[in-house]
């Protein structure tokens, strides 16, 4: 079984159709001066609705820790939210993907999934390294959960008509809230040893 969910940037509404999603990707910020003015109101409109929701970064040439920093500094996103490189640019290197989603991971991956979107060309021609961070989210205009790829992946985006839309691999939309939080499982641990230990 699969859930299923659409992205959004500043071209879509912020009460965009929520009826049979399970999640919500929102574009928040490109390069270093982008923010996408409708994010907060569409992250907004999909918690209400009960989603998961996710925010993306489109990566642009230039320096990918000052990218990182800047979109997790901007993006309105909670505890949880999956967070995402969004690579399409081809003046945009594979070591600078990697780049990316490294400074991501070491500014949030505590507390967030941090990820990669791109299309079927890039991840065959332009990636070298397979390193998507923790999903990795796949756009192949072909049948929902049918990607021409051999590589694990994630979330794969089959339409975009009328929205962006895919589909994730997992059972439910308590499945994927339960990924979206990494390392809850040693946290609740650690916080029990402490109250039996008083620590």
């Amino acid at each position: 079984m699969t859930v299923k969910g659409v992205d959004v940037a500043s071209y879509q509404s912020t009460t965009f159709s929520t009826s049979g999603l399970d999640f919500a990707f929102v574009k928040a910020t490109e390069g270093t001066s982008y923010i996408n003015p409708r994010m907060t109101g569409q992250a907004s409109h999909a918690r209400a609705a009960g989603l998961v929701v996710g925010f993306y970064h489109f990566l642009r040439p230039g320096d990918m820790k000052a990218q990182a920093r800047y979109f997790v500094e901007k993006c309105a996103s909670a505890e949880g939210d999956p967070l995402f490189a969004d690579w399409e640019d081809t003046g945009v290197s594979c070591a600078s993907k990697d780049a990316f989603l490294a400074e991501v991971k070491r500014l949030r991956g505590s507390s967030h999934r941090v990820g990669l979107y791109c299309n079927r060309t890039f991840w065959l021609n332009h990636d070298t390294t397979s390193n998507a961070g923790d999903a990795l989210w796949i756009a192949d205009y072909v049948n929902a959960g049918k990607p021409r790829i051999s590589a694990d992946w994630t979330f794969h985006q089959y339409t975009d008509n009328p929205l962006d839309t895919s589909v994730g691999k997992f059972a439910d939309r308590d499945a994927l809230r339960k990924w979206t939080t990494p390392g809850a499982g040693a946290r609740i641990a650690g916080a029990l040893d402490s109250l039996i230990h008083g620590d």
